[in-house]
């Protein structure tokens, strides 16, 4: 198996999360290549947990349901690379990019880091499939109002961040149904990747 650099797309309540963990288990037991997983919101709890200035920050952003600043995400996902990538590894990015300024960073680090044949894996869900898998998770933050504003910020910001590949040579973007069993999901995303 070649190295791999996975993108996953897929709003709030897609299932994203677990798909990513079901690939990562299976690439292991095809390839005993490290992987690398560029998760933006991991990144951001981290600093969250250091309480500090920046956290102050970034937590009244998410209060008020906002994307955090460009800068800040796209240096949080350089940081994953620089001190985690190499050629032998796989890369598997989740939560970047999600916005078009995002997508020209990440078009240009992937020419640095030298990776070709980007799948980016869109798992597509329907507002009323998401606003019901989500109130039935009864977060705190999950509620009518916040999921809309969510959903809004995922029309306007994030799927133009990723329609920005559509025509790029290198990428390719496969679009699964997201409203199946997890497991149905899974075998989609294994037979469109062919691998």
């Amino acid at each position: 198996m070649q190295t791999q650099t996975f993108v996953f797309f897929g709003q709030v309540g897609s299932g994203k999360g677990t798909q990513i963990k079901l690939l990562m288990e299976y690439i292991k037991t095809k390839d005993n290549r490290d992987i690398v997983y560029g998760g933006t919101g991991e990144e951001f709890r981290k600093i969250l947990e250091l309480d500090n200035f920046t956290a102050k920050l970034i937590k009244d952003s998410m209060n008020k349901g906002e994307l955090q600043p460009n800068f800040l995400t796209t240096a949080l996902f350089t940081n994953v690379l620089i001190s985690s990538l190499d050629e032998n590894k796989h890369l598997i990015a989740d939560g970047y990019p999600r916005t078009v300024e995002q997508s020209e960073s990440f078009e240009k680090m992937m020419q640095f880091f030298k990776r070709e044949n980007i799948k980016i894996i869109y798992i597509e869900l329907s507002e009323e499939e998401a606003m019901k898998r989500n109130l039935l998770r009864g977060r705190a933050d999950d509620t009518e109002e916040g999921l809309r504003r969510r959903f809004n910020e995922y029309k306007n910001n994030v799927v133009p961040a990723m329609n920005y590949f559509l025509e790029k040579a290198g990428y390719e973007i496969i679009t699964i149904n997201g409203e199946q069993s997890v497991e149905d999901v899974h075998k989609d995303i294994i037979k469109a990747l062919a691998i």
